[in-house]
């Protein structure tokens, strides 16, 4: 399995482009802007991808999500209690980044605790973790997890918003993060990757992002 992190947006969000190696089929996980940027590297790493992945439903993830759908005809995927936050992500964008030209973005199914998507040879398992937002989850693959805003490079994601739950946050990342193998890269939906060993070991409790 391969991974290219793509940076867009103001809020300087990590874009992921996961692809199997074999057959060049792929995913796409949370594109949260400057989708004519994604589409290049689409076409110049040769990927195909078959669906469109959110971590989570917060604007800055989401934004590219219908130019994307437009332009490859493949399906966006999204944890249904995170809905609210889709219908939001027009006026979010515009309030935070003055972004007039957000679109926005329809979901074409809803994940599934446990589901597995297949690309290829290679596969994403969707687990729940709620906590930043009611519908968050993370994708786990063979020694790698795509953790969104849950957890960061020696910090965990905001939970002072009106639907989040510092609790369950928590719990989330000790129950199913922190269980992985100490040396599983984390990609997190802001900043470099880091590895579950080294946010063992410096785990606090100071919110970003």
């Amino acid at each position: 399995m391969k991974v290219e992190r793509l940076i867009v947006g103001q809020l300087q969000t990590n874009c992921y482009l996961v692809w199997d190696q074999d057959s060049g089929k792929g995913v796409i996980i949370d594109p949260g802007d400057d989708a004519d940027l994604i589409l290049n590297r689409l076409r110049d790493l040769e990927i195909k991808p078959l669906f469109i992945l959110a971590t989570h439903g917060h604007f800055d993830h989401v934004s590219a999500v219908l130019e994307l759908k437009l332009a490859l005809g493949i399906p966006f995927l999204i944890h249904q209690k995170d809905l609210f936050l889709l219908k939001r992500a027009v006026t979010s964008a515009n309030h935070f980044t003055n972004n007039k030209e957000a679109l926005l973005p329809l979901a074409d199914k809803y994940l599934q605790e446990k589901e597995i998507i297949i690309f290829g040879n290679s596969q994403l398992e969707v687990q729940e973790l709620p906590g930043h937002t009611p519908g968050g989850v993370i994708f786990l693959g063979q020694d790698i997890v795509f953790s969104g805003d849950s957890l960061f490079y020696h910090g965990i994601g905001r939970t002072d918003l009106s639907y989040s739950s510092k609790k369950d946050l928590l719990e989330g990342i000790n129950n199913k993060l922190f269980v992985l193998p100490e040396d599983t890269i984390v990609y997190s939906g802001h900043g470099e990757e880091t590895t579950i060993k080294e946010e063992k070991e410096n785990f606090n409790l100071v919110a970003r992002v």
